[in-house]
């Protein structure tokens, strides 16, 4: 499971430094796809298999093919390096406006990977209100 937030620095020939806490259950292999809300997502090849499994069981509608299309088109295997880094491809680095300050964010059995400005604007968590609201209608009591 993956929680916490993180930020390192891309360097100039695109790679980030994966943080330590995430490592070892991201492995030495795993894929990095377009994400929502304007980050990426990266999965440890497990977790990536079952995604893939649940796009495999929708059904043949234009939503779904959609679907489907948009997490696999841009899927990359990525491989972290000795030192702990990873290249970001190109294509996915323009598509979650990755440029120098990155911030990598553990949800559960993925993480979300922002440019610092992206996750500065979705970090909206201030309304402590509203999210006990949505909590509660998502049936998550505390």
């Amino acid at each position: 499971m993956f929680m916490g937030t993180y930020e390192h620095g891309l360097d100039a020939k695109g790679r980030v430094i994966i943080p330590a806490k995430y490592r070892e259950n991201l492995g030495e292999s795993f894929v990095v796809t377009q994400g929502l809300d304007g980050c990426l997502f990266a999965y440890p090849m497990e977790e990536w298999e079952g995604f893939v499994s649940k796009l495999r069981e929708l059904p043949g509608t234009k939503e779904a093919r959609k679907l489907q299309r948009y997490f696999m088109a841009g899927a990359a295997p990525c491989e972290v390096d000795k030192q702990g880094r990873v290249l970001i491809p190109g294509h996915l680095r323009e598509k979650a406006a990755l440029e120098k300050d990155i911030v990598f964010v553990g949800v559960l059995s993925k993480i979300e990977i922002w440019s610092k400005e992206r996750w500065q604007e979705n970090d909206d968590y201030d309304n402590v209100d509203d999210i006990a609201e949505h909590m509660s209608e998502l049936g998550l009591n505390f």
